[in-house]
């Protein structure tokens, strides 16, 4: 795509992490290769996000190759709207630790691995799992594919934790050593406008949609 195209393009992005899963619940890493399904906290956080925002016109919904995104936005597919799967929304891969219960090595694991990452080690990454500069290399293509399509204004992302956080650094140009600094809940929304020429985060780890929820669920 041209320079002068992208300048034409204007989008809103609605930008949500996916419903619990039993694994969140339980604190366990699920990462890109658990394809865990929402649990019933999940479904009900991802019908409470669709009850507020149904009324948006989005013209299309992106998500990652795992259940648990589909999952969350589903009554919004069911409705007629338009989606695709991106493998670059996809959660970053935590390696040997996903699935894992959480011990003394693997806490030791992800401190050590978290701490490289703010002091800007970003090639690191768990034995068998990524880097953020790898994932980040992946979102870069799916933000491509997302903006070669001018016609679609307003669109819907459903995507992952760790991997929400590199997004929302890629687009707003932060270095990813402040990933950190954008926080996330299951079914939190970062609406993000795009003017032709940069991003703007609009609404900040907005969770007005789950106020009303049973604690319980």
């Amino acid at each position: 795509m041209t320079n002068e195209l992208i300048n034409m393009i204007k989008k809103t992005l609605y930008i949500i992490r996916h419903g619990q899963t039993d694994l969140n619940k339980q604190g366990i890493i699920q990462g890109s290769g658990i394809d865990a399904s929402l649990n019933d906290r999940g479904r009900a956080q991802g019908a409470a996000f669709y009850d507020m925002y149904k009324h948006i016109p989005f013209d299309k919904v992106y998500v990652s190759n795992l259940q648990r995104t589909y999952q969350t936005v589903q009554k919004f597919i069911d409705a007629g709207i338009p989606y695709e799967k991106l493998g670059g929304l996809n959660e970053l891969a935590w390696g040997i630790y996903e699935g894992q219960t959480s011990t003394q090595e693997n806490k030791a694991a992800f401190l050590k691995i978290m701490r490289d990452w703010l002091e800007g080690r970003l090639d690191e990454k768990l034995q068998g799992g990524e880097s953020p500069n790898e994932l980040q290399a992946k979102q870069k293509q799916a933000l491509e594919v997302i903006m070669s399509h001018p016609e679609e204004k307003t669109v819907l992302i459903c995507m992952h934790g760790r991997a929400l956080r590199l997004f929302l650094c890629l687009l707003t140009g932060v270095d990813l050593t402040h990933m950190d600094e954008f926080p996330h809940q299951n079914v939190i929304l970062y609406k993000v406008t795009y003017d032709g020429s940069k991003f703007e985060i609009a609404e900040f780890n907005n969770s007005d949609h789950l106020k009303n929820l049973a604690p319980d669920l």
